[in-house]
């Protein structure tokens, strides 16, 4: 029997070496794998991290996601809808001479006169019948340079009150932390996205609608057809007293461009916007902006671009280009399909302002036929035409010898003569007043319900509202441009009926609401603010008990557009002129029916005189 019993069933110490050295190298590659799953565990939580911090602060592309393209591109692999270069359906682009306002400005300031210094237009001219503290360049309807509302729309302004804030996503420092600290974050926006996901971005922004800056005439305008009558007269029209400039004046306006003064409008507004809101856009984010492929729509957003965010807006911004035609679907331009917005039908305005004119200017139209050869058959249509080419020249070359033609008187009935077609034409009394707003509408109320539109039964581009590419639901800040006809038809479908009330044509009736050198003059802004306060606000501005509560905002050149004179629902009792956002929402559901947007646009129903329409819609 074997000394040592079952010494064979032990191994030697050569292949007990070579056991340990194979579990030593199993043990290696377990734990090996085991780091590979944990690395790459941990950077999925960090990715999934930083996509929801992402889709939470309005972020469309970031350091996370491909490199930026650049906002201005004319490469193949850039959609028609995001090139600005080249500019396609960009309208006419004639510019006019340039100004030398060194030269020509003949305003004298002796030492009896204040000096008044262009700023840079030359605007204090001695006009008749002006009284102190009063601007004929306040008076000019859409024509006005851009001016603050200067005396609001029925409330006083009001900061917001203790603990209020305008409501933006309130992750947007986060970003800027070290990525191993957000596990903490991660599983607070996991329990926060898992209870509900839709409140995360839910009326979480702020929506701008600006105008266009101050232009150069539209081709077929009134004053180029002035301008061409006046050439067909050269040497013969023997212009005396305040006319004789004509002698030697020329019609040299370009045509519908932005002039240096509309330039400054756009980037000023935008340097205002971004003192007001810029805590609203993550710095980390590139957001979409929508304009029109019209040349002064594409470059009145890139002018605002470069004063909110400055001349590297290409890395902040994405400017979307809606093509802007007739028979283009396109909200920004909702006239362009809606054919009876551009025939008889809507032609109550433009018959009430030839009315009215009439009135107003009948003794200049004297006055100027006896200061021209008897040839010159001068009519009221040139002395309406002489008028408009004061702001049009001002805004062009600084400053216009047609201004100080006309008293204060007529420049107050020059104003009344533009909001008679504003009201005819795209407001309550015009049968497509809603109709041709209504598409933006939709839009607002979109994007406050987190929901893009695949159909309107309206204007809008249901292939880019259908897209959170060309749609975007989660940015904090959206900026749209827009056209001053187009603005007052919004304000109309929204239901403002604060700008219903009449307006003769007969005579001028006083102060009244809708004033449109206070509405829509040139750079005009719509603001709408979302207000989240921790408890319901009373209309005076007190607390009240209850839980935390989401407001509505509406801010016309900077006045509070007050909710509640229009929409009762709101509360006409209301201090701030605020809505509460589900009030606000509620009432807007019905803004579609409302609007009859097939029937007025596309409806063949009688023409009616100015005045039988009152509720921007047709009557039959």
């Amino acid at each position: 029997m074997p000394r040592y019993k079952g010494r064979a069933s032990f191994p030697s110490s050569k292949y007990l070496g070579s056991s340990k050295s194979h579990h030593t190298e199993r043990f290696r590659k377990i734990a090996l794998f085991l780091v590979i799953c944990a690395f790459l565990y941990a950077s999925y939580i960090m990715l999934l991290d930083q996509i929801l911090l992402l889709s939470l602060t309005g972020v469309t592309a970031s350091a996370l996601l491909p490199e930026k393209q650049p906002c201005s591109s004319s490469t193949n692999d850039v959609p028609q809808y995001f090139q600005t270069t080249p500019e396609l359906w960009a309208g006419p682009t004639a510019t006019g001479r340039a100004p030398f306002l060194a030269q020509t400005d003949p305003v004298s300031f002796a030492p009896t006169v204040t000096f008044v210094p262009n700023t840079p237009l030359e605007t204090a001219q001695p006009i008749v019948g002006q009284g102190r503290n009063e601007s004929i360049f306040q008076l000019m309807g859409q024509l006005t340079p851009y001016l603050p509302n200067p005396s609001g729309f029925g409330v006083a302004e009001y900061p917001l009150p203790p603990g209020a804030k305008i409501a933006q996503l309130q992750l947007r420092n986060i970003e800027n932390q070290p990525l191993f600290k957000l596990f903490y974050v991660h599983q607070k926006l996991r329990q926060h996205v898992s209870e509900s996901y839709s409140n995360i971005i839910y009326a979480d922004n702020s929506q701008m609608l600006s105008r266009h800056g101050a232009r150069y005439p539209t081709s077929g305008s009134n004053v180029a057809t002035f301008g061409e009558k006046v050439a067909n007269y050269t040497g013969k029209i023997d212009a005396t007293g305040a006319l004789s400039f004509l002698n030697d004046w020329k019609y040299e306006l370009g045509y519908e461009i932005l002039v240096p003064r509309g330039r400054q409008e756009l980037y000023d507004s935008g340097i205002l916007h971004y003192y007001k809101y810029a805590q609203l856009y993550n710095p980390h984010s590139k957001i979409i902006a929508r304009t029109t492929t019209q040349d002064r729509m594409l470059k009145s957003a890139e002018y605002f671009m470069a004063g909110f965010f400055g001349l590297e807006w290409t890395n902040n911004v994405t400017i979307e280009v809606i093509i802007e035609s007739t028979g283009y679907n396109n909200s920004l331009a909702g006239y362009d399909n809606c054919p009876n917005a551009n025939n008889y039908r809507s032609a109550g305005g433009n018959n009430a302002t030839n009315q009215w004119v009439a009135t107003y200017l009948q003794n200049a139209t004297a006055r100027f036929q006896s200061m021209v050869s008897p040839e010159f058959n001068w009519t009221v249509v040139d002395t309406y035409a002489a008028q408009t080419m004061c702001p049009y020249e001002t805004v062009a070359y600084g400053y216009s010898a047609f201004c100080n033609l006309f008293t204060y008187e007529e420049w107050v009935g020059f104003e009344y003569a533009i909001d008679l077609y504003f009201a005819g034409g795209s407001s309550f009394a015009s049968p497509t007043g809603r109709a041709v707003g209504i598409g933006y509408v939709q839009e607002v109320v979109a994007r406050l319900q987190n929901h893009t539109l695949g159909y309107s039964g309206s204007q809008i581009n249901t292939t880019l509202d259908n897209n959170t590419a060309t749609f975007p639901l989660n940015q904090s800040i959206y900026f749209d441009f827009s056209h001053d006809t187009n603005i007052m038809s919004i304000l109309t479908a929204f239901g403002f009926t604060q700008f219903a009330e009449a307006l003769p044509a007969t005579h001028h009736p006083g102060p009244h609401n809708l004033t449109v050198s206070h509405m829509e003059p040139f750079g005009a802004r719509l603001d709408i603010e979302i207000i989240k306060t921790p408890k319901p606000l009373a209309a005076d501005r007190t607390y009240v008990d209850g839980k935390e509560t989401t407001y509505v905002h509406f801010i016309l050149n900077q006045r509070t557009l007050p909710l509640g004179l229009s929409f009762p629902e709101c509360g006409a009792d209301r201090l701030d002129g605020w809505c509460e956002l589900d009030t606000f929402l509620d009432v807007q559901s019905k803004s579609t029916k409302d609007a009859q947007y097939e029937y007025a646009c596309f409806g063949d129903y009688p023409a009616e005189p100015y005045g039988s329409v009152t509720n921007g819609v047709p009557n039959s």
